[in-house]
């Protein structure tokens, strides 16, 4: 479950632009102090693992996997395959398993631990692992025998897991599909089997996750065209197959903590409830978007309204991210922890769909892996289940600062050319002094700092100028030029 704001670069044309967003990317790798690059032993141990990887016994190639991925794609996790089971489903699940290529303590294994995670921002990635394994031998490519964890879970009609196993087999996924020619295949009526079920049971366990009170943020990325010395920002539409295929992933982490709670060992993904004011800015922000939000209507309900095809409420659903702050990670050896819960999603959920991207989740589908076959959790893992929630949450730290780095740099790129312009805003935030705060702009919808000689006001529409939008140093920052809810003229 995503927390933070994506952005890609949709188009690139060679100038000015293009230029200062790469160095702009630059800049921000050596503050944080991250690179793409691996040390040459880490990069020779996985070549040497890519090379002769550990495959498992079981041969499940007769199943036709299919991957549905954001079309540039090479680290590809998790392959799909779904097929009727009486009244209800079968749903087999694979994901790429690095045990067939990592040795608890090998070069690899040691630097995925400082890692942590992948980082994205723009077409910038860092990835966890060398390429050779996360983007070839380990991903799971089309016509390609990978080794992978098969998840096979069983789903009744009304879209409820009923029954979870998972155990290492070899697998081959038989197409790479982007959202857009899923999306495609299912409007046009030629798509497989396969996701003619994920449309169904993705709308079933939409269903079954309003009705406990949980939400998964539809969370749309934002692209970047940079073209000679402009930058333009937009939100891309968000096809309903990603809503569904994101299903198949809660479904699997759902699984999983149920036999990880059960077995009182494991790793949870954990999420405490809201701050109250948070909501509360919240609902200034939905204000400031031109998005009804009546105070009878539960957030989870607000989530399910937005149409995140619109940009206004693709940027409101991009605020909603700030009630996701406090999550975290709570592994156990014992007595389940009582604040185990992820309360988005209103229940124990944990991390095992994306292993190339994220550390926790090889942990954590070894746990199950082993719970499944009747065996001890490998001492490997139990010994390092303890450190994981404190990497983690210093990796999520570092991605969020790359990723909100990478977002400033983007987004003063994008207003530079307008300093000087007023602009429709809403106050969201203020600080103590009441002189300075947070804005969100109506178009574009950009978040920012303002200042004001007098009292901001908050959750008031006013104008504002922008004053300054300095992609060297990713600042944007606008002055308040009148209260328009006081008897402004607005614009």
């Amino acid at each position: 479950m995503p927390s933070n704001r994506v952005v890609r670069v949709r188009t690139r044309h060679e100038g000015v632009a293009a230029e200062r967003l790469r160095g702009g990317i630059e800049a921000i790798r050596a503050e944080i102090g991250v690179t793409p690059d691996f040390p040459p032993e880490v990069e020779e141990a996985a070549a040497a693992a890519a090379a002769a990887p550990r495959l498992p016994d079981l041969d499940r190639t007769d199943l036709p996997f299919v991957t549905i991925d954001p079309p540039s794609a090479r680290d590809l996790d998790q392959a799909l395959h779904i097929a009727r089971d009486g009244d209800g489903y079968v749903v087999h699940y694979a994901i790429a398993d690095l045990h067939a290529f990592l040795t608890p303590g090998d070069p690899v294994d040691v630097e995925s631990r400082r890692r942590g995670q992948t980082l994205y921002g723009a077409d910038s990635k860092i990835p966890l692992h060398p390429k050779v394994i996360s983007e070839d031998a380990g991903s799971l490519l089309p016509d390609q025998v990978r080794p992978a964890l098969l998840w096979t879970i069983r789903v009744d009609a009304e879209g409820e897991g009923t029954e979870v196993t998972v155990e290492r087999a070899r697998v081959r996924s038989r197409a790479q599909l982007s959202y857009e020619q899923a999306h495609t295949a299912l409007e046009e009526g030629t798509a497989g089997a396969t996701l003619e079920l994920l449309r169904e049971v993705g709308t079933l366990r939409l269903a079954r996750e309003a009705a406990r009170g949980g939400v998964s943020l539809p969370l749309p990325e934002q692209e970047v065209v940079v073209d000679g010395d402009r930058w333009d920002l937009a939100f891309r539409r968000q096809l309903p197959v990603e809503e569904w295929n994101a299903q198949i992933s809660l479904l699997t982490g759902f699984a999983a903590a149920s036999l990880m709670v059960y077995a009182q060992v494991g790793l949870l993904r954990t999420l405490p409830p809201p701050d109250p004011r948070d909501v509360q800015r919240l609902h200034r922000t939905a204000r400031a978007l031109g998005i009804e939000w009546p105070a009878e209507q539960l957030y989870g309900d607000l989530v399910r309204s937005l149409d995140p095809t619109l940009p206004h409420h693709a940027a409101m659903v991009v605020a909603c991210t700030r009630l996701l702050r406090g999550s975290g990670y709570v592994a156990f050896d014992g007595e389940v922890p009582a604040d185990a819960q992820h309360a988005a999603l209103a229940s124990e959920y944990a991390h095992v769909t994306a292993p190339l991207r994220r550390l926790a989740d090889r942990y954590a589908g070894e746990v199950c892996l082993a719970l499944c076959a009747g065996e001890e959790v490998p001492g490997w893992v139990r010994e390092r289940l303890p450190e994981l929630p404190g990497l983690m949450q210093s990796s999520g730290q570092r991605a969020s600062r790359y990723e909100g780095a990478i977002l400033d740099l983007v987004e003063a790129g994008l207003l530079a050319p307008r300093v000087g312009e007023e602009f429709t805003a809403v106050v969201v935030d203020v600080d103590e002094d009441l002189q300075a705060g947070d804005v969100v702009l109506r178009e574009p919808a950009v978040e920012a700092r303002a200042t004001s000689v007098t009292d901001l006001p908050l959750g008031t529409e006013v104008r504002v100028r922008l004053v300054e939008a300095d992609p060297a140093t990713r600042r944007v920052a606008f002055e308040l030029v009148e209260d328009v809810g006081a008897g402004g003229t607005g614009g």
